[in-house]
């Protein structure tokens, strides 16, 4: 039994040269984000909550941005494994185009219609007029900076996507860590107005976050071309934009439904925020700040995830069909254990991080509360996110589309929606029903991928 779900020293060792560094760059970059909410947190409730809106929206974006990767993933990873450097080639191409349109229309709608986006978010009958017009107005100006970083976050998770799946996970977590340097710096000296800068507040924290990631994308593209010899693919790659339209159709057929996935879930998630929203603006301070350092804790299930589907991807690029089930079982239990710890450390963790912010006493309690059910509840998730890169790696879009659009619409939104205007449940009850359901997700998944049908080499015919 314990051989089963426990690997040997080389299996560890293979899983932590992947996982390690995309944790570390997890780690990085969601601690500048814990402290652009602690700085932003200095500013007030007001301010907070508005920067906490713009992040939900930007969120939605991000997820689409992972949904365009996760299509040319499974063909890059498997790729890789055949060791098809054209192959790889042409799925960093894809990321790019579709990367930049996406971008593009996503920069549009934010721009055009950021306003009333936030003001879904606010309850006249919750919230003073007062309230509400700061509250709109941080988040507003916040947003349309923001907007001038998306493109060159879009161009380096290109970059670092496909970097990852040639098991170059190092270079994507250099530069994350330099992105995460000016971002500390640049949020410092706007966000207060120290050493000579002009004190932006909620301005500065946007500004920061811009100049970073265009400092990731040089470090990535010129990191990338001095190494090209280590990187084949990107030799060749910005001479054209060819991709053959056979292998294009197979990755649109992949891509679009996890794109389509990917936003609708975001969606999903968006609309149990707003649900949240209902009960207040203490509900949508207490909610920005368990988000934020639920990321934080989670870096390393979820680096754990992303390998995963890497490792198994590559397996089945290389045929080895024979002992992916194997692998498949012991990352899966790895993932769980981990996650464990971590949520062990969380649940004690949470009584001090309210104490950071310069909030009320109800946000405090509420975000103490909130960050607790989610470190009972990490275990599942790491669960879910093991089971999602499983069915990813095999291209099961039908079953990954049931997997997370399917429950989030037909289980959790209609629940969330359902408390928050039949119901006065505080945000505490409502966050644990609504977040608990995930064990509903968790069984559905584990019958997926013990049916073993995901397991399947998808570029065996382009």
């Amino acid at each position: 039994m314990i051989n089963r779900y426990i690997g040997n020293k080389a299996f560890y060792k293979m899983v932590f040269s992947l996982a390690v560094p995309i944790m570390i760059q997890n780690a990085i970059t969601n601690f500048v984000s814990m402290l652009d909410n602690i700085m932003v947190g200095r500013e007030g409730t007001n301010a907070f909550s508005g920067v906490g809106i713009a992040n939900q929206l930007i969120f939605v974006f991000t997820v689409l941005m992972i949904g365009v990767g996760a299509g040319a993933s499974i063909f890059g990873a498997q790729f890789f494994g055949k060791g098809d450097i054209e192959g790889i080639r042409y799925s960093f191409r894809f990321k790019i185009i579709v990367g930049v349109v996406i971008t593009l229309i996503s920069m549009a709608i934010f721009y055009f219609f950021g306003n009333p986006l936030i003001r879904l978010y606010l309850r006249s009958e919750s919230n003073s007029s007062q309230d509400i017009a700061e509250i709109l107005k941080s988040g507003k100006e916040y947003l349309n900076i923001m907007l001038i970083g998306l493109i060159p976050y879009s161009i380096s998770q290109a970059y670092a996507g496909t970097l990852r799946e040639c098991n170059r996970t190092v270079l994507p977590m250099s530069a994350g860590m330099v992105a995460v340097f000016v971002n500390i710096l640049f949020n410092y000296f706007l966000i207060f107005g120290k050493c000579g800068f002009p004190r932006l507040s909620v301005n500065g924290a946007a500004i920061a976050t811009v100049i970073s990631r265009f400092s990731e994308m040089a470090v990535l593209i010129t990191a990338t071309r001095v190494t090209a010899q280590k990187s084949r693919f990107i030799i060749g790659a910005w001479r054209s934009m060819k991709i053959p339209s056979r292998l294009l159709g197979e990755m649109y057929k992949k891509g679009i439904p996890l794109m389509i996935n990917e936003v609708m879930w975001a969606a999903g998630i968006a609309v149990m925020n707003l649900c949240y929203s209902t009960r207040g603006i203490d509900a949508v301070a207490a909610n920005n700040i368990t988000q934020t350092y639920f990321n934080v804790f989670s870096v390393a299930f979820s680096a754990v995830g992303i390998s995963i589907g890497l490792i198994l991807g590559q397996q089945l690029g290389k045929g080895d069909i024979s002992t992916i089930k194997d692998t498949c079982r012991k990352l899966i239990a790895f993932s769980i254990m981990i996650s464990i710890v971590i949520s062990l450390v969380f649940f004690v963790c949470a009584y001090a991080i309210p104490m950071l912010y310069n909030t009320t006493s109800a946000v405090k309690i509420t975000a103490r509360h909130l960050m607790q059910i989610c470190a009972v509840l990490m275990p599942l998730e790491a669960l879910a996110q093991a089971l999602y890169f499983t069915l990813r790696s095999g291209g099961k879009t039908l079953m990954l589309f049931v997997f997370d659009t399917v429950f989030t619409w037909i289980i959790s939104v209609p629940a969330a929606i359902l408390l928050a205007n039949f119901t006065g449940l505080p945000i505490a009850y409502m966050y644990a029903i609504c977040q608990g359901l995930i064990i509903i997700k968790c069984i559905f998944g584990y019958i997926f991928v013990k049916k073993g049908t995901w397991i399947r080499n998808v570029i065996s015919d382009v």
